[in-house]
C-alpha cells in the first residue's frame, strides 16, 4: 500500500500523518508513507483543500483529519 499525505506541513497535515502512522502500527501493516508538500505535485491530484489522503493513487479525502481508528477501518478494507 502506498499512502500520500498532501499538505504544506500545517498542524492538521502533521496530525493526519501521525494518525496514519499509529493506524499502520496498530494493524501491523507495512506501507510506504510519503508526505507531499510541493504545491505543484499537490495540484496534480486536483486537491483544493489539505490535508488530503491518497491511497494507491486514489484521493480518499480532502480537508479532513482522520482519526487513527477511522484509518484502521479504511486500511482493513484494502
Amino acid at each position: 500500500m502506498k499512502i500520500k499525505i498532501l499538505g504544506a506541513g500545517c498542524a492538521k497535515c502533521r496530525q493526519l500523518e501521525k494518525n496514519v502512522q499509529i493506524a499502520l502500527v496498530n494493524l501491523n501493516i507495512d506501507a510506504e508513507v510519503e508526505k507531499v508538500t510541493d504545491i505543484n505535485k499537490i495540484m496534480e491530484y486536483e486537491v483544493m483543500m489539505t490535508p488530503a489522503l491518497v491511497i494507491d493513487g486514489a484521493v480518499k479525502s480532502t480537508g479532513k483529519i482522520w482519526t487513527a481508528h477511522e484509518l484502521e477501518r479504511l486500511f482493513e478494507k484494502k
